[in-house]
């Protein structure tokens, strides 16, 4: 079983489609297939996760939030293609399901198309601003195209709404660390790595942190013997 580094985000996509009520759907029935495949997707077993939504697109093919976790756990995987597709194809069925949007930009930003990623982010702002994990994405895609105030703006944004979002922490800590903001950036890097659950990522953290410290002290002791 494959499990690669994806950003933490995704995980919320995975548990959109359980449906609500007091019973279980009939076994064998689209929405049983939606639940086991949400219920593979949250114990971290994706590739069984996408057998079930499978057949529940299969036994319906208009489910348009089956073709949303789908796409979701495809990352997992880096199927990015397979992701596009199957965003697209619940865009086409349910235009306002502001998920299928970012999951579209998720796999734009993981192929570098910065500009697709920011359109289908700000679309999913527009159908929903509270959703702090759209403007992360699209900081993720600035910090791509180098528009680093813009990536700022996103994390600040995305940290009105959720202040405890690691992920913001990072995005913002890069576009810092880009901008030469290096006490800024080791501020919120060195905040990310007390909210991650990432280890990988707390790793690259901690290295840039490491790199910005010993360039701090030295411009420090540059000054001091100026």
């Amino acid at each position: 079983m494959r499990r690669r580094g994806v950003a933490p985000f995704i995980l919320l996509l995975l548990v959109l489609g359980t449906l609500s009520g007091c019973s279980s759907p009939p076994e064998g029935s689209p929405e049983w297939h939606l639940d086991r495949g949400n219920e593979e997707a949250n114990k971290g077993h994706y590739e069984e996760a996408i057998e079930e939504y499978t057949q529940a697109i299969d036994a319906n093919p208009t489910m348009a939030i089956a073709y949303v976790n789908r796409a979701a756990a495809y990352a997992y995987l880096e199927l990015y293609d397979e992701m596009i597709s199957d965003a697209t194809k619940a865009i086409e069925l349910n235009p306002d399901l502001a998920y299928a949007y970012i999951n579209r930009a998720f796999a734009y930003t993981a192929k570098d198309e910065y500009d697709l990623a920011i359109a289908d982010s700000t679309t999913a702002i527009e159908i929903d601003r509270s959703i702090a994990d759209a403007y992360v994405l699209r900081a993720r895609a600035y910090n791509g195209k180098g528009k680093l105030h813009l990536a700022i703006a996103d994390c600040n944004k995305a940290l009105e709404i959720d202040p405890d979002l690691a992920l913001a922490y990072f995005r913002r800590g890069l576009a810092h660390r880009g901008l030469g903001n290096k006490e800024e950036a080791i501020r919120d890097l060195e905040k990310f790595i007390t909210l991650s659950s990432s280890p990988q990522r707390s790793e690259e953290a901690q290295r840039e942190i490491e790199q910005l410290s010993k360039e701090v002290a030295e411009a420090e002791t540059e000054g001091e013997a100026d």
